[in-house]
């Protein structure tokens, strides 16, 4: 007995009885996506040229996870750098957040890179090696096998330029250009990288697809928290629509003649009509098909446009402006004021002191011995030779045998130095002094530190441990 196969399709990329619904939108080339594709075409030049960029001899973007440094605009921040990086991811969060509380879902239907080259470069490939299914009317086109051959080497062909693109970032440029020149035998292990990322862009834009944004990304399922009735959405005014009829349209019927225009542009299969939804990213592909098709009836256009779900329902024109978003303005400003203050206090170099392993003091020859480590990592791309100083330890003796210390370019080093002071020098088993690390090209750091020694000064003489 065979199970019973539900009426109702579950999900746009399903039929009912479970198999894949593969989707081949209808493109209607209105005025929104015209905008769409410039904007598309300029991110995705951006997104090919901007690793190979240089800004004082840096890249412009180089996510270096292996060696944990990360450069921006030119500038490294190490995996040290907690504090910034957390404003960073802070800002990002609340910025998507700001956004989408205004614009909606702007993110998925103009820049996303998922819909980017899924709509403006996998697509219009499609198309010209299978035609326009709109305008087959059920006929296959003619050498079908041979179209289609060529339509995935074309794939696979981008799908390797994209994944390399991408790695770039990861990688950088000198890196990648070695790896596509040497042959695979000399380098397997960033070859085989190399075939898994484009490998899986291939898997992605060429048979997942719009089930990228329907199934895996989280964004859609956050819709309920990030949007309000005054985001702007793609919405349908039922009010001026309904109740449909086919054709021209009849009296008292509403401007919708059920022509299924906007259901057929949908790239991920939805009917809009049906309100708000999950699976909608916003691409205004359904705007143009019901325009066109306005037009040629002669009715006025925006039956589906970018509204709130306040102006859809009940005409209300009120703006984007309301506390949650001044909230959401004045918290991204605030994170973007501490993000550019805290970069701007980095240094040439970082330098940490720790206290010595073992015993926290020694006693020798009625003076007080501190061992601490010093720590110096050097930011900059020229070894650096750096000099410490010992302040405000009046009669203290410091040994430091490997200062001058040289600190390989954008390296970091670790040496022990010892610091000598009479027990009288202690006040309750402490003494706060201070050591100043600096090189010649003018980088100077002061940095605290508190030498432990005997709580009283008659504990030392009479040989107490520490």
């Amino acid at each position: 007995m065979s199970a019973p196969v539900s009426s109702r399709r579950v999900l746009p990329t399903l039929n009912a009885d479970g198999t894949r619904r593969w989707l081949k939108p209808r493109l209607y080339p209105g005025p929104k996506w015209r905008s769409r594709r410039v904007v598309a075409w300029g991110l995705m030049v951006v997104f090919l040229v901007l690793p190979w960029l240089r800004i004082a001899g840096k890249p412009v973007v180089l996510l270096d996870v292996v060696r944990r440094e990360f450069t921006l605009f030119g500038r490294t921040f190490l995996a040290t750098d907690g504090v910034l990086l957390m404003l960073l991811m802070l800002g990002i969060f609340v910025a998507i957040v700001l956004v989408s509380a205004v614009f909606g879902r702007a993110w998925c239907g103009w820049a996303c890179p998922q819909t980017v080259y899924m709509e403006f470069l996998y697509r219009p490939i499609e198309r010209l090696f299978d035609g326009l299914p709109w305008k087959a009317r059920g006929r296959e086109p003619k050498n079908e096998g041979l179209r289609r051959a060529a339509k995935y080497v074309t794939f696979a062909l981008v799908s390797v330029v994209l994944g390399n693109s991408f790695l770039a970032y990861f990688v950088g440029t000198d890196a990648l250009t070695t790896w596509v020149q040497r042959p695979p035998a000399e380098h397997p292990t960033p070859f085989l990288i190399m075939a898994a990322v484009s490998a899986l862009t291939m898997i992605d834009f060429a048979f997942f697809r719009e089930q990228m944004c329907t199934v895996i990304c989280p964004y859609a399922r956050l819709q309920s928290v990030l949007l309000d009735r005054r985001s702007l959405v793609i919405g349908y005014d039922a009010r001026r629509g309904e109740p449909r009829s086919k054709g021209k349209g009849k009296p008292g019927s509403g401007d919708c003649i059920d022509c299924r225009a906007c259901v057929v542009a949908c790239p991920t299969g939805i009917d809009i009509r049906e309100g708000l939804q999950l699976e909608c990213i916003a691409c205004t592909q359904c705007a143009d098909a019901c325009d066109s098709i306005m037009a040629r009836i002669h009715k006025p256009a925006g039956l589906i446009r970018y509204a709130s779900q306040e102006e859809l329902d009940n005409g209300s024109t009120r703006g984007f402006l309301r506390p949650r978003v001044a909230i959401y303005a004045v918290l991204l400003a605030a994170l973007l004021v501490a993000l550019v203050a805290t970069a701007s206090t980095i240094q040439r170099a970082d330098v940490t002191l720790l206290r010595g392993i073992g015993a926290p003091f020694e006693l020798q020859d009625h003076l007080v011995t501190n061992q601490i480590r010093v720590k110096i990592q050097n930011r900059t791309e020229a070894t650096g030779s750096f000099r410490l100083q010992l302040l405000d330890a009046e009669g203290a003796e410091l040994v430091a045998p490997e200062f001058p210390l040289a600190v390989p370019a954008r390296g970091m080093r670790t040496t022990s130095v010892f610091v000598r002071l009479s027990p009288q020098a202690f006040t309750g088993g402490k003494r706060p002094v201070r050591f100043r690390v600096s090189d010649a090209a003018g980088f100077e750091k002061d940095v605290r530190y508190g030498l432990l020694g005997p709580s009283t000064p008659s504990a030392a003489i009479h040989g107490a441990s520490p």
